[in-house]
């Protein structure tokens, strides 16, 4: 079983490129106001105008209606979390939080919706090669899983440093990776000649900040990185597709199927985690914070919530191991 066919070493040279490149420009809107406004929302406005109708047209394999949707639900929470990391009365409304997770459910939605619609395909569709199977259905079954096990959005901060980063303590590293294989089995599954750079590069690009350079900060980075490279593949459709650096998917079988059955798997393991946790700790899921007792969720709060909350956090009880 092999994911791709061969992979040259200038591909594997240009998939570092688009790794580096997304996480350096992620820090660089995440920390400076204006360069989350030039690049969210005087980029898109050109684009969309004198850019994408031609590049992104019926034909390109970035044409179809997934990609549009995407790329604007990509850019809408880019600039839904801007405002609430800059304007203080939206950071406290109960209503605007419930925004992150909101755009997060929509976004998964979409994809789910893909997956289900290319379970039936075969062959060249919309300029990409679909191998449709029920590899779909089990992966659009775990994105399922996915959106319902989002939790904990009412405990969402701004931090107190000055990059003002939306921070999601109860959004923690088991959660991540099961969206990383889901996601990783849905662009896979349905855009399989695009993965090698948009599902491993991609994803790989948020989850490195969310564990190494701002924790509790990762639907920020995702949104920031997904924004980014949907624009860019928008304007460039032939670097996934013809160019020296595409890499083509194996459209194996049995690669298809073991990529979703890994992210059903995962999927699955969590949303059993989260109703044992809801039900032994008794929790709210559409109200409470799932994992208050864990040493990772109290170390995000610490380290960025306002002082005196952060101090309080640790009169409450001994910390816990994930």
């Amino acid at each position: 079983m092999f994911l791709f066919d061969s992979i040259p070493w200038e591909s594997w040279a240009m998939w570092f490129v688009v790794l580096g490149a997304l996480i350096v420009l992620n820090e660089v809107t995440r920390r400076w106001k204006w360069a989350g406004i030039a690049f969210f929302v005087a980029l898109p406005l050109f684009l969309t105008l004198f850019v994408w109708p031609s590049t992104a047209g019926e034909g390109s394999s970035t044409g179809t209606w997934f990609h549009w949707v995407k790329v604007y639900s990509a850019l809408a929470g880019c600039l839904g979390f801007m405002l609430l990391r800059y304007v203080d009365k939206l950071a406290k409304n109960r209503w605007m939080l419930l925004f992150p997770a909101l755009i997060l459910a929509i976004n998964i939605c979409e994809a789910v919706i893909r997956d289900f619609q290319v379970a039936g395909l075969q062959g060249m569709h919309d300029g990409v090669f679909m191998v449709g199977g029920p590899w779909n259905y089990m992966n659009g079954i775990a994105g399922i899983l996915n959106a319902l096990t989002i939790c904990g959005w009412a405990g969402i901060i701004v931090s107190r440093d000055k990059s003002k980063d939306m921070i999601w303590p109860d959004m923690l590293w088991f959660w991540i990776i099961a969206y990383d294989l889901w996601n990783f089995a849905y662009v896979y599954n349905c855009v399989g000649d695009h993965a090698f750079y948009a599902g491993a590069a991609l994803l790989i690009s948020c989850t490195i900040p969310a564990f190494f350079l701002k924790k509790g900060a990762w639907l920020q980075h995702r949104a920031h990185t997904l924004a980014l490279w949907m624009m860019f593949t928008m304007a460039v459709p032939a670097f996934v597709t013809t160019s020296q650096f595409s890499v083509q998917s194996s459209h194996d079988e049995t690669a298809l199927f073991v990529v979703s059955a890994l992210s059903l798997a995962a999927n699955v393991a969590v949303a059993v985690y989260q109703v044992r946790t809801i039900v032994t700790r008794r929790r709210n899921p559409l109200r409470d914070e799932l994992f208050t007792h864990l040493r990772p969720y109290r170390e995000v709060l610490e380290a960025n919530a306002p002082l005196p909350a952060a101090a309080a956090t640790r009169a409450e009880q001994p910390l816990a191991h994930a």
